[in-house]
């Protein structure tokens, strides 16, 4: 398959989440609005791994990195969320106002 099928495809999903990362306001969706952005750069970096040289896992190593931030990105998150959740019993972005005076 052609490279831009899968730049296509990237560019989809990255675009969703950055709308669904600037629209919503509860936290659990912002944080799955991350993970799509995420895997859209996954994608693009297997692709252009792929692409570029096919014989080297350059893109597959840095996307196992991705993968491995991305978790501890989304326990951390959800940690988060649940402490905040079990203090002010709401998951909208505009009643996290913890850090304000």
């Amino acid at each position: 398959m052609e490279l831009n099928y899968f730049l296509l495809v990237a560019a989809a999903l990255f675009c969703i989440g950055i709308y669904g990362l600037v629209t919503s306001r509860n936290a659990i969706r912002v944080l799955m609005s991350i993970e799509l952005m995420l895997n859209a750069v996954n994608l693009n970096l297997m692709a252009f791994s792929n692409f570029l040289d096919p014989d080297d896992i350059r893109g597959q190593v840095f996307s196992v990195f991705v993968i491995t931030i991305a978790a501890a990105e989304a326990a951390v998150g959800l940690a988060i969320v649940l402490a905040i959740y079990r203090n002010r019993d709401t998951v909208d972005m505009e009643q996290f106002n913890l850090l304000k005076w």
